[in-house]
């Protein structure tokens, strides 16, 4: 079976949240380490939406503790911003908290830049709050993948969006409510738009179910998909208590991940094989299929083609 996967959107791993104030460098180590086990060749590190602060002095601590550990920064090729600049609307937010959610700002979006010191490879956005694509145009610019995510642009605002320079969705299919007009929605939406850019799915069963995620692949094609894990702390690690950010969520054995008393799911408990196991059980797909869709498809994301052992 293959093995060499490389992740675009994991927020945390074997018990480590990478979205913590106080991130150790012996956790991060331990998650990488662990990641490597898991056969993970290489991921994005995320940071999801927190106060100004919050996300500043994390991305800061973040490049820095990479900076100082072989093992981290082999792991650890980059870095995804996802937020604060989405929608508020519920349902599409997900688990993002409602008052750290900001409007269009390049300044802000700036300092978060900076402090990633050049290691952002993807921001994920909600395109309609993005008055004339500023932020996308500035970010295409700079060479970094612009991702849709928690948004429901119309059809004008996708195709504006994408002549500006987004190429990329994310976790299609989540981050909107679970009811939708059966027609006008921002999945079919996003799906007419299938051969203009990349589209992300999570492959636990849990947040697709597999019929669906098989008829999301059929359409898009292998060619402009890609396998993320949206990994949080209890990947590759048993049920329990864990944090993402400032939300303390429950994990129980079923490995789905929700805030307490509520239905919305807060990232993922799956991993890389896990996600390969179920493309191939319930899928079909084979080792070939599995390796375009969570290595050499999000390795071109981030402009590679394949990774170098030193």
């Amino acid at each position: 079976m293959y093995k060499g996967y490389f992740d675009l959107q994991v927020n945390g791993y074997a018990g480590v949240d990478f979205n913590q104030n106080d991130l150790s460098p012996e956790d991060l180590h331990n998650a990488c380490a662990k990641l490597k086990e898991d056969g993970v060749q290489g991921i994005l590190a995320t940071i999801i939406t927190a106060s100004p602060n919050d996300m500043i002095n994390r991305l800061q601590n973040l490049t820095h503790l990479r900076e100082q550990d072989k093992l981290v920064k082999k792991i650890i090729f980059g870095i995804h911003i996802e937020g604060p600049f989405i929608s508020k609307e519920p349902g599409y937010r997900g688990a993002h908290p409602v008052k750290s959610i900001k409007s269009a700002d390049t300044e802000l979006l700036k300092l978060l830049l900076d402090a990633a010191d050049g290691l952002t490879k993807i921001v994920t956005l909600a395109p309609e709050i993005d008055d004339n694509f500023r932020m996308i145009k500035m970010l295409a610019k700079k060479d970094i993948t612009v991702s849709a995510g928690h948004c429901n642009p119309d059809m004008d605002e996708l195709q504006g969006a994408i002549d500006s320079g987004l190429s990329m969705f994310t976790h299609l299919g989540n981050g909107c409510p679970a009811n939708l007009d059966r027609h006008d929605n921002i999945i079919q939406r996003v799906l007419s738009f299938k051969d203009q850019f990349w589209l992300c799915f999570i492959a636990d069963g849990i947040h697709i179910p597999f019929f669906v995620l098989k008829n999301y692949i059929d359409l898009a094609g292998y060619e402009k998909t890609i396998i993320v894990t949206d990994a949080m702390a209890a990947a590759s690690a048993p049920p329990g208590n864990y944090y993402l950010s400032n939300l303390q969520l429950e994990v129980g054995n079923d490995y789905v991940v929700r805030e307490s008393g509520k239905l919305n799911f807060s990232g993922s408990a799956t991993t890389m094989q896990q996600s390969q196991n179920n493309l191939m059980k319930y899928l079909g797909l084979n080792d070939e299929q599995c390796r375009q869709l969570t290595n050499e498809n999000p390795m071109k994301v981030i402009g590679m083609d394949r990774i170098v052992e030193e």
